[in-house]
């Protein structure tokens, strides 16, 4: 009988102990790299292209402003030898104004900037969770994890579906336009 037990109980404690590892075998995770998506795919790219576009039209628009501050500077440089106190003190007041304005202008673009950047982001970002959804659902992932959101410092290759998902993407991409 303390043989049975025994048994039984060594049995038990081996199966016991060792079902992590039966059930390891059936584990399946994937792991996606946002900005390697962001890089190379085609909505990423056109993205990036958008992004630089707007940029250049706000860089542009600032220049233009500051080239106009700079020659109203120029200009009050060579009248104030001959301007009245007064005068001198309300073109001064003028520039300060404008000055302001040109700083508030470019408060205001580097907002726009960010919320164009969070709004194209976020869209790019759900068009990709959904992907990884679908893949994740076909080919029974248990988990998938984004690397940089998740911590994650090593992971072996074969665990990357990130490929997968750009391919996917891309042909997503090509059939809307």
């Amino acid at each position: 009988m303390k043989k049975t037990i025994i048994a039984l109980t060594v049995i038990i404690l081996i199966f016991g102990f060792n079902s992590t590892v039966f059930c390891a075998d059936s584990l399946k995770i994937g792991v996606v790299n946002f900005q390697k998506i962001l890089k190379e795919s085609s909505a990423g790219k056109m993205t990036q292209k958008q992004m630089k576009e707007k940029g250049d039209v706000f860089q542009q628009k600032l220049q233009d402003k500051k080239k106009q501050l700079d020659e109203m500077k120029k200009t009050f440089e060579r009248e104030s030898l001959v301007l009245s106190p007064e005068k001198q003190q309300e073109k001064q007041r003028e520039f300060g104004i404008k000055v302001n304005d040109f700083k508030k202008m470019q408060q205001d673009f580097a907002q726009q900037f960010k919320q164009l950047e969070i709004q194209l982001l976020n869209e790019i970002q759900k068009q990709v969770f959904e992907i990884a959804n679908k893949i994740g659902e076909k080919e029974k992932y248990q988990i998938i994890v984004e690397k940089k959101t998740a911590g994650i410092i090593f992971y072996q290759d074969e665990l990357d579906i990130t490929d997968q998902i750009i391919k996917q993407y891309n042909l997503k991409v090509s059939k809307i336009n």
